[in-house]
């Protein structure tokens, strides 16, 4: 895909802005940014932050502003090319070379020396590896949409560092490399977007290949903005007690501080339980849906009535 071919939602930095809210997605002007220099530089964004603060959103809302396909590739321990690139149809190969064996007689019966039997047989023997039997991946998948894709790699930092050298083909030539057939190179290069949690320090080989975002907690007024949109109906008087509370929570020392994720779930329970306003009790009744520890909701239980009745005053 060349400039001149751009999506429209991919013009400028305003453009990406106005489609991933169109989809729901709040994006602040680093977001838009990186997005957009994601396609025009050709190079993939590590994003990095805590869990739940919106990194693989960004990745969906994208696509779905972008009517791309979505390729997402869930990494673990163990992953491997296998999972990640292609693997075989080993099922319809044992089929077909039961064929085959039903066959042989049929297939070498006019060969006049065993060399010449041979050389029939070699030509179904690449056919075992052809691209009849090839079960691609989501690596492969992203290189083969010819209408432009976005290729999420999710939680690469749960992968092992040896998985890493498999990304750096993809991700610098954006191309993969099948011994048997031979390289396959995009058709028009995905928008790969990687998300890390921090869980072990990623290769700096890899973050050269890859521009950087960090998406952290949101600000007060970003957090409102986010709410608005993912919860509508929500009055505008809880709503600025919500989040006033949830800032709150998130600098206590707990060890896991409710992420966008929770706030957005914690909206949501209270406009379901059509509440007006926060109070103690609500707060304690619903807390689980903030905070999923339960050491943190021990540590904060004494600190309840007040961090509520300062986040009634805070929002007025």
């Amino acid at each position: 895909m060349t400039l001149a071919e751009t999506p429209v939602g991919l013009t400028s930095i305003d453009a990406v802005k106005v489609g991933l809210s169109a989809v729901g997605y709040v994006a602040t002007p680093q977001i838009a940014t990186a997005v957009y220099l994601a396609h025009h530089l050709r190079k993939p964004v590590l994003i990095e932050g805590p869990a739940g603060v919106g990194k693989t959103e960004l990745a969906v809302s994208t696509a779905r502003a972008l009517g791309f396909a979505l390729l997402r590739l869930q990494c673990y321990e163990g992953l491997d090319d296998s999972r990640a690139l292609y693997e075989w149809k080993y099922g319809k190969q044992l089929l077909y070379t039961q064929i085959l064996k039903e066959k042989i007689g049929l297939l070498v019966d006019d060969a006049d020396s065993l060399q010449a039997a041979f050389n029939k047989l070699a030509g179904f023997q690449d056919l075992f590896f052809s691209r009849d039997f090839l079960q691609p991946r989501p690596l492969l998948q992203a290189m083969e949409q010819a209408a432009g894709s976005v290729l999420l790699i999710d939680e690469v930092d749960k992968s092992e560092e040896s998985f890493e050298a498999l990304l750096l083909e993809v991700l610098a030539d954006y191309q993969v490399t099948i011994p048997e057939i031979g390289t396959i190179r995009a058709q028009v290069p995905p928008l790969v977007l990687l998300t890390s949690n921090n869980t072990r320090e990623l290769g700096d080989a890899l973050k050269r290949r890859c521009l950087h975002l960090h998406i952290g907690f949101p600000t007060p007024e970003l957090e409102l903005q986010v709410l608005r949109s993912r919860v509508p109906g929500l009055n505008a008087q809880l709503l600025r007690q919500l989040v006033a509370f949830v800032q709150a929570l998130r600098a206590e020392n707990i060890r896991k501080p409710p992420s966008m994720a929770e706030s957005v779930d914690w909206a949501r329970a209270l406009l379901l339980l059509h509440a007006t306003a926060l109070d103690e009790t609500l707060v304690r009744d619903t807390l689980n849906v903030l905070l999923k520890r339960e050491s943190d909701i021990v540590e904060l239980n004494d600190r309840l009535p007040a961090l509520a009745r300062a986040a009634l005053a805070e929002a007025g």
